[in-house]
This record gives C-alpha cells, sequence and structure tokens, in this order.
C-alpha cells in the first residue's frame, strides 16, 4: 500500500498520474501547504525538505516501509517497484537524461517563472524575465525533440513523459 502525502500542484500530480496508470492501491494522505503542516516533525520525517510530493510504500524492499521523496526520485523507484513505464532497457539512458533535464530546468524554471509572474512585487522585472525566458528555452528543446515523435524517449509512454506532463501543467499558467 502507498501512503501518498500531496497537494495539488505539478510535481504531485506527476505521481497521481502514475498510480492512476499503474492502478496501484494508494491511501492519499493530503499535506496541505498553506496550513504549514509539511513543516510539523511528523512530515519531515518522511521528507526532510518539507514538501510535496512523498510517499510510504508500506511493502518496500525486504518487506521494510520505505519513505520515498521528491518527483523523480518517486516516478523511478515506483517505475522500477512495478516494472511500468520505463521502455526499454537500451533507453534507459536517454530515459534518465529527460527524467533529470525535466526535474533540474524545465520544472524549476517553469514554477519560478510562474511565481515572478504573478507574485514577485513590482521592481523583480530582472527576475520576471531571467525565469521566463530560460523556461521557454526549456520549452523549446522539449517542442524540438517532440516534432517528430510521439514519446520523450523510445515507441512507448514513459515516466520521463509523465514527468513533462507535470511541467505543462505550469506551462499553461504562465
Amino acid at each position: 500500500m502507498i501512503r501518498f502525502y500531496y497537494h495539488p500542484t505539478p510535481n504531485p500530480a506527476k505521481i497521481s498520474l502514475f498510480l492512476e496508470e499503474a492502478g496501484m492501491p494508494i491511501r492519499s494522505c493530503r499535506s496541505i501547504r498553506a496550513k504549514g503542516e509539511q513543516h510539523l516533525p511528523a512530515f519531515t520525517k518522511i521528507n526532510p525538505n518539507a514538501k510535496v510530493p512523498a510517499i510510504i510504500d508500506t511493502e518496500g524492499p525486504g518487506g521494510r516501509e520505505a519513505r520515498v521523496f521528491d518527483s523523480s526520485a518517486i516516478l523511478l523507484y515506483l517505475a522500477d517497484k512495478t516494472g511500468k513505464f520505463l521502455g526499454a532497457p537500451e533507453d534507459r539512458p536517454e530515459l534518465l537524461s529527460w527524467l533529470f533535464f525535466i526535474a533540474s530546468g524545465l520544472g524549476p524554471f517553469s514554477g519560478q517563472a510562474v511565481h515572478f509572474q504573478f507574485a514577485a512585487p513590482d521592481g523583480m522585472d530582472y527576475a520576471r524575465n531571467r525565469y521566463r525566458r530560460e523556461a521557454e528555452r526549456h520549452y523549446k528543446v522539449v517542442d524540438e525533440h517532440l516534432a517528430d515523435r510521439s514519446f520523450l524517449v523510445g515507441d512507448t509512454y514513459t515516466i520521463a513523459d509523465m514527468s513533462l506532463w507535470g511541467g505543462l501543467i505550469v506551462r499553461r499558467g504562465s
């Protein structure tokens, strides 16, 4: 059984998508950021970074409970556990490359672009423009890569596509 800690934002949405597509049994546990629940000791034991998403797999390796946090780590963990959405073994290097491109570039820059666009005080034009331009550059990389293909990696739907989907939620808001 998977205990899933989330908030309705793009990174947890990636995990929701995986869990739904894989048909995995879950018990959802909502961590509401607005109330500061993610900073309570009970949650920082699950994710020391006090962010969602996070999971606890009650049937982890060796039959022991396992905590996993960060959307990319969770996607990799669940894909390895279920054997689903990993693509072909020979495509693993490319899968990892796209997964980490999204995790370290597209996702953070898109999120910051939306934040600075809608929440930053006046006078933050440099930051607003920097994050917007960099997010646009990341989307151009993806758009060019997908110009003649249906999936980010190989010929099948993978966790890289799921991760990208979460990033596209942010793009819609920018």
